[in-house]
């Protein structure tokens, strides 16, 4: 395989960050570049569309037979949760990627609710 020692490992580790700082800027944000708006649309169209309730009655047929094979549920209940994993992955990513603090409490409030004092 590779053979580094610790020096070797630590510049190449810091030479890779560097170099993707200084290319990729814009891309690093959650809000930032339009370029894979389509890549995205299109990924979240087969995930809630009809190819993605295709692939979450598989993975829950396929759970359904490996249930019944290992006499237990649980292989359905993967299934069952893959499935949904599936079709919520899109919405789940769009709320992480673009959450914000509208209504936080300020350095004074916060003091105020942990200690009881106005």
């Amino acid at each position: 395989m590779f053979n580094y020692n610790g020096k070797t490992l630590v510049a190449a580790t810091i030479a890779a960050v560097a170099l993707m700082s200084v290319v990729t800027p814009e891309v690093m944000a959650g809000t930032g570049g339009t370029e894979f708006d389509t890549v995205w649309t299109t990924l979240t169209d087969w995930m809630q569309g009809t190819l993605g309730k295709i692939a979450a009655g598989a993975m829950i047929l396929v759970g359904i037979i490996a249930g019944v094979a290992r006499q237990s549920i649980m292989s359905f209940a993967v299934g069952v949760g893959g499935g949904i994993g599936l079709y919520n992955t899109p919405t789940i990513i769009d709320n992480i990627m673009t959450a914000t603090l509208e209504h936080a409490p300020t350095a004074i409030q916060m003091i105020q609710l942990t200690n009881g004092l106005q």
